[in-house]
């Protein structure tokens, strides 16, 4: 496995779970006067996490999180992502733009419009995951993609 670049924070105690992915959203009003608040409000806001290791610290208390907040390991995770087939080649920087289909209800929307990700932001294609689950109801040509910011 290879190296990766950790970053120790703190997260609700009852996710602290290995593998668990959350989008970090940023700091609510009770953070602003929390001793606490620069471990758990340091990672960028709009990027996609998973804990790789819990850590062996105390849980403290947090207005937010009932049960506390406990240290862990996270990484950034890559998003699952579909783009035009004629986009995806592995190691590709592109700017993400979404899927322009306008169908809401459609099975594979969430992977044409990833939470977390913005039209415009700039990534990397770190892997070619395949083909879509299903074909797009509007003909796209799509590929299923890991995308890093």
């Amino acid at each position: 496995m290879e190296e990766m670049d950790t970053i120790i924070t703190l997260i609700g105690s009852e996710v602290a779970t290995e593998g668990y992915e959350f989008i970090f959203r940023g700091g609510a009003t009770e953070c602003r006067t929390c001793r606490l608040k620069n471990a758990c409000l340091n990672l960028h806001e709009g990027s996609k996490y998973r804990v790789v290791r819990l850590r062996d610290a105390p849980v403290h208390d947090c207005p937010l999180h009932e049960g506390g907040v406990k240290a862990v390991e996270v990484v950034e995770a890559p998003f699952l992502v579909a783009i035009e087939s004629r986009k995806a080649f592995a190691g590709s920087k592109v700017v993400y733009t979404p899927v322009e289909c306008g169908e809401n209800g459609c099975s594979m929307y969430e992977l044409c419009h990833p939470m977390g990700l913005d039209d415009g932001d700039k990534c990397t294609i770190t892997r070619v995951v395949g083909n879509m689950p299903e074909s797009c109801p509007k003909g796209i040509s799509l590929k299923l993609v890991e995308l890093e910011r």
